[in-house]
């Protein structure tokens, strides 16, 4: 075969995986059909368990030198215009306050890495240049995907060269990272459902060098993220990492009208040049299925939200992270059964859940949305009522899109076949985090004793960890992973605090560090614990 796994789709959740599985030497091929990554604005920000995962990989550093600095404001405004006081300003730290909030934290309510803005066109560079610095992962842009045909031990995708001709590539498993619209998902017959076309929009990408540092202070909102206009096309301006490009959406007909707006917002006149503008479609999507046979889906291809939240590509790239380490298992011999089917079982949750994260959010936007008139900004005594009345629920409303914590940091595995499961626990929140080890949930953040991360003492293995000064006799259970060929690692942790913090006494950890199993001790039923972990399931004694 000419590689283990074929992934189709170069943006950021297939280059992430391309990276991820080329970092454990998994033969890998990366077929994408543009020829270069596009410079369109998409998404513009990683949020903390992105960067949390990035980091794990060595490359959360390179993400941030390549993103907004980090000492630029964050703060979100609804406003008439940049010339004039904000009809509403939402308060949010800057990269580098939360990272001194993160470090004063002394619980486990923060993680590890702040957000990060940086734009899908410096990401997407960025991780192709990793990709490409991996001897096992053969980068092919120029390469459309035509058909591929599944067998019993292989997958063969048929794709066109950059040069026309057409190539055959087999592998032992395919990977459709091709968005919302993926041949791969047609092909399989597997349908999206929930709400679709919402809401059309244009969305375009202004040049704009003046712009930011121009913004007015005093009477105009400053410096920020986002503006929202309160008017009725929805116009909505996100600054990009640069600061020097602006993207623009507003529910108008054309280039020309978005020129118009974009004035409009600005309030002063400023020179700008239009790079791109094309529609895109407001939907609400979720995959009946994430897998067939050896072929598999992430990102956008069974999952599709509003912006609204940033949850996106950010759910993309936990897709993916999430399929590496259990197609590694799977490639390398260690991993059961179980393992490659846990991840449509865990993954397809995390899509439903932040599929009505995103709903929650955009319904929020669109009750203020909705009061804003024609005569919103003309004086009289009608418009300002509409004003006023729109501060008053945007006041609320507003604020959940930027309220994701819970969705971001307390998503939890429930009934996983590779998680020992518990009945009930922690109910899911959307916008607040409570930090947990309940089985299935990531292991929360917390600082050691000597002011390092315990998530950087901890490799990309399954953890042994152990809490407290009395050391625990691992032996079985160190043993029992080892008679499966999984990669185990040990690792002490001789503090009282850092024990009380998280709870307990023993915890078994796996690669993408959810927790499978804790206790005031290690497991008596050690062998089955590490059945469970690995996807060899419960033997059949315990049944």
């Amino acid at each position: 075969m000419d590689a283990s796994v074929i992934i189709v789709g170069a943006g950021p959740v297939g280059l992430s995986l391309a990276i991820n599985l080329g970092r454990a030497g998994i033969k890998t091929i990366l077929l994408e059909q543009n020829p270069e990554p596009q410079f369109l604005p998409k998404m513009e920000r990683c949020n903390a368990r992105s960067m949390e995962l990035f980091r794990r990989i060595g490359l959360s550093k390179k993400i941030r030198d390549a993103g907004l600095r980090a000492d630029c404001s964050m703060d979100v405004f609804i406003v008439e215009d940049l010339t004039k006081p904000p009809l509403l300003e939402e308060k949010h730290p800057s990269i580098e306050e939360f990272q001194k909030k993160i470090r004063d934290c002394n619980d486990l309510a923060m993680a590890l890495e702040p957000y990060q803005l940086i734009s899908q066109y410096t990401l997407e560079p960025l991780l192709k240049t990793e990709a490409e610095s991996l001897k096992s992962v053969d980068v092919r842009f120029a390469h459309k995907f035509i058909e591929f045909e599944q067998k019993d031990t292989s997958v063969t995708v048929r794709c066109m060269g950059s040069n026309g001709d057409l190539l055959s590539f087999s592998a032992d498993y395919l990977v459709g990272c091709d968005g919302g619209s993926s041949p791969i998902r047609k092909q399989l017959g597997i349908k999206l459902r929930g709400e679709g076309r919402i809401l059309e929009l244009q969305q375009a990408l202004f040049y704009c060098e003046e712009l930011f540092d121009r913004l007015p202070q005093g009477d105009g909102p400053g410096k920020g993220r986002h503006y929202h206009r309160a008017d009725t096309e929805h116009t909505f301006l996100i600054m990009q990492d640069s600061t020097k490009h602006w993207s623009l959406h507003a529910t108008v007909p054309d280039s020309e009208a978005m020129k118009h707006k974009f004035e409009e917002i600005v309030g002063f006149p400023v020179n700008y040049e239009l790079i791109s503008c094309a529609p895109w479609r407001q939907n609400l999507l979720l995959a009946d299925r994430y897998r067939d046979g050896r072929v598999f889906l992430a990102g956008d291809s069974v999952h599709l939200v509003i912006p609204t939240g940033g949850l996106g590509m950010n759910t993309g790239v936990g897709d993916a992270f999430d399929l590496a380490w259990k197609l590694i298992g799977t490639l390398k011999g260690w991993g059961g059964p179980e393992l490659l089917d846990s991840y449509e079982i865990e993954r397809r949750q995390v899509g439903e859940r932040n599929v009505g994260a995103s709903r929650y959010a955009n319904i929020g936007r669109q009750q203020w949305r909705s009061i804003a008139t024609q005569d919103i900004f003309s004086g009289t005594p009608h418009g300002e009522a509409s004003k006023q009345a729109l501060v008053q629920v945007a006041d609320s409303e507003q604020r959940k899109g930027n309220r994701m914590i819970g969705a971001e940091l307390g998503y939890r595995y429930v009934d996983s076949p590779c998680i020992d499961n518990i009945p009930g626990g922690p109910e899911h929140r959307v916008g607040e985090y409570h930090p947990n080890v309940w089985p299935g949930s990531r292991l929360p953040h917390c600082w050691l004793d000597d002011g390092t991360a315990i998530q950087d003492h901890l490799p990309e293995t399954y953890i042994l960890l152990s809490l407290g000064p009395k050391p625990p006799d691992t032996t079985r259970i160190r043993k029992s992973f080892e008679a499966t060929g999984a990669p185990v690692t040990e690792v002490r942790v001789e503090s009282d605090r850092v024990r009380d913090l998280y709870g307990f006494d023993f915890l078994v950890l796996r690669p993408d560090m959810h927790v499978v199993w804790r206790g005031t001790q290690v497991p008596r039923n050690a062998a089955e614990i590490v059945s469970i972990a690995t996807g060899h399931g419960r033997p059949d004694s315990t049944k």
